[in-house]
């Protein structure tokens, strides 16, 4: 239960009690400063509480925006404030001082507002939500109040609110495709009292079973697919939009928002694999190769995202051009659907899935997401190149819990610590670099058996201690985790399809997938701010170069037959350790709540 405290008497005709209470908040009166601050001591102290205007006159959605949004531990806005248990003791604290400081008896001046400036003196982080035409506001007299209330009546707070709940940021098939509709049924699942959680849910479910459809090998199977596919993706458009509509964020849905759009592709992957196996055509390495690809465009946006979210003079010509080509309308859409971004990922898929092969799909998805990823890194070496950014502590942090180094890295980088120091600037993603590519190269060039993968493998480790010997604030740092990835991935792709067994590739999907699933993890945890997986999750699977490392082993030392089973027990190992873990901490109290808004378009 919430609790708001009017500050005043309401103005007669006044709607503010019943706004209030529709937005689940018991009201109390409080005739003038002293009683509000007693109103509030009373308030037990894991509730939401708000000091409200009684002479508010403003939409209700904008009060919902501003005191009804689970996100912040401060919020206000002109004539309320609100504060949830983490942020009490600041209110308290601001109410107090306000008090003592003869603030008034009276309330002729707005007390939420008098309270908003004490904790804006206390340098308390208080959320202000765009209000946009919505209003908000606490006239002083008669006529001010008439004209606020007919600007009330001149915006329908309804549109807004329906316009709001779409990301403002998205591209080309889901703005004009998806979203036109999607925000309805947003709207009426909210009535319905449907969740966010349970729309993930139901488009999870709705994908898998795109993927069975898949699976039959058949055309009629393959149709239905790519039908149910689109409808997973308008699902997945309308939890995020239901969630902006009623303001539904919680760590629940951060962790099923964030991970299933992965799950339910590379499931669909997999589905399309067993599909066209059944019609004779072995396309996993082609399906393993596509996760590879899409896994690590994801990590360089991770990466490049954070190595630059705090970096000072971050601007460069190149960030320039990007601002000036983003101000013509159709440049825009172009360079949002080149990027191949996940609703037109996904639409591709549906359509080539429905009207050819399996293999076809394959190739397309392939060719486009390296064109799509070669013209983003592209850029955004450009842009790296050329700003003089000065990348923060945290930033380097950042780039080094997403490198997953594991304990022989680890080892190495403490021990090349001091020489590292002596080492030009692009030394960490050019060892990185070659280090991945002698391993996955060697494991590609060399028989099934041999020792030499085990050998670069071991190459590998030494290099990418080097490549984390000291903080990653170089200009091309943030290369060296998307680096990583590809050299784990790859070399497990390769030393699959080289063993020529059945099940070889399959098993190393799911290799593959359960470690992408750590790696997702540990971005959606740095993204909010919850700090990276805990080091003896990293130490208990090994870290990318362990992992890379026992893969090679297991590939000398075992048959065929034998490495096969071994991948299938690691893959299921990781992520029996992986996901366990994940499930603990996202519906843990102190798992951060926010809800993703997905890819980068």
């Amino acid at each position: 239960m919430s609790t708001a405290i009017l500050t005043g008497q309401p103005v007669p005709g006044s709607s503010i009690e019943g706004d209030l209470r529709s937005l689940g908040f018991d009201v109390r009166v409080a005739a003038d400063a002293a009683e509000a601050e007693t109103l509030l001591a009373g308030v037990p102290g894991d509730e939401r509480v708000a000091l409200v205007d009684a002479r508010f006159v403003g939409h209700v959605h904008a009060l919902r925006l501003g005191l009804t949004d689970p996100r912040f531990p401060l919020a206000a806005i002109p004539g309320a404030v609100t504060a949830q248990p983490a942020g009490r003791q600041a209110l308290t604290r601001a109410m107090a001082r306000e008090n003592s400081a003869g603030g008034g008896t009276t309330l002729v001046d707005s007390l939420a507002d008098r309270i908003l400036t004490a904790l804006d003196a206390d340098g308390a982080d208080v959320h202000r939500p765009e209000l946009g035409s919505l209003v908000a506001a606490v006239p002083a007299d008669p006529q001010a109040r008439n004209e606020a209330r007919q600007a009330v009546t001149d915006v329908d707070d309804e549109a807004v609110r329906l316009k709001s709940a779409v990301k403002s940021r998205d591209g080309f098939f889901t703005t004009y495709c998806i979203s036109p509709y999607s925000r309805y049924i947003a709207r009426w699942c909210a009535r319905r009292g449907l969740t966010p959680n349970q729309v993930t849910t139901a488009s999870l479910l709705t994908a898998l079973i795109a993927a069975a459809c898949a699976a039959t090998g058949t055309r009629g199977g393959f149709v239905a697919a790519g039908v149910l596919l689109i409808a997973s993706f308008v699902l997945d458009c309308t939890d995020g939009q239901l969630a902006r509509y009623s303001l539904q964020y919680s760590t629940l849905g951060a962790w099923l928002d964030a991970t299933f759009d992965r799950a339910k592709e590379y499931a669909y992957y997999a589905g399309l694999a067993l599909g066209a196996a059944r019609g004779g055509d072995d396309v996993w390495a082609l399906a393993l190769g596509a996760m590879v690809l899409q896994t690590c465009r994801h990590v360089v946006d991770f990466s490049f995202n954070e190595a630059n979210h705090d970096a000072t003079a971050n601007t460069s010509p190149t960030a320039a051009l990007s601002d000036k080509l983003d101000s013509v309308g159709w440049t825009v859409w172009v360079r949002r659907m080149i990027v191949l971004p996940i609703g037109e990922r996904w639409a591709m898929i549906a359509v080539l899935t429905a009207a050819t092969t399996p293999r076809i799909t394959f190739y397309a998805l392939l060719i486009g997401c390296a064109f799509a990823a070669t013209y983003t890194t592209a850029g955004r070496v450009l842009r790296s190149l050329t700003r003089r950014a000065k990348r923060t502590d945290r930033a380097a942090g950042a780039l080094a819990d997403l490198a997953d180094s594991g304990p022989l890295a680890q080892g190495f980088a403490e021990a090349l610590k001091s020489p590292a120091r002596r080492l030009p600037g692009f030394t960490a993603p050019a060892v990185a670099l070659l280090g991945g590519l002698a391993v996955v190269l060697t494991a590609a060039l060399t028989g099934f058996g041999g020792p030499w993968p085990m050998v670069a493998a071991l190459a590998y480790a030494l290099t990418s201690g080097l490549a984390v010997a000291r903080p990653l604030k170089g200009a091309l740092d943030w290369l060296v985790p998307p680096f990583l990835r590809a050299a784990e991935y790859g070399t497990i792709l390769v030393l699959a399809a080289r063993v020529d067994v059945n099940g070889a590739l399959p098993a190393a999907f799911g290799l593959v997938a359960a470690v992408a699933y750590h790696h997702y993890d540990t971005v959606y945890r740095i993204r909010g701010n919850a700090g990276a997986p805990p080091a003896w999750l990293v130490r208990s699977i090994g870290g990318h170069e362990g992992r890379t490392l026992l893969v090679t082993v297991l590939a000398a030392l075992l048959t065929a037959s034998q490495f096969k089973v071994a991948l299938t027990v690691l893959a299921v190992a990781v992520a029996l350790v992986v996901l366990v873990e994940s499930i603990r901490f996202w519906v843990s109290a102190g798992a951060p709540a926010v809800h993703d808004e997905g890819e980068p378009a």
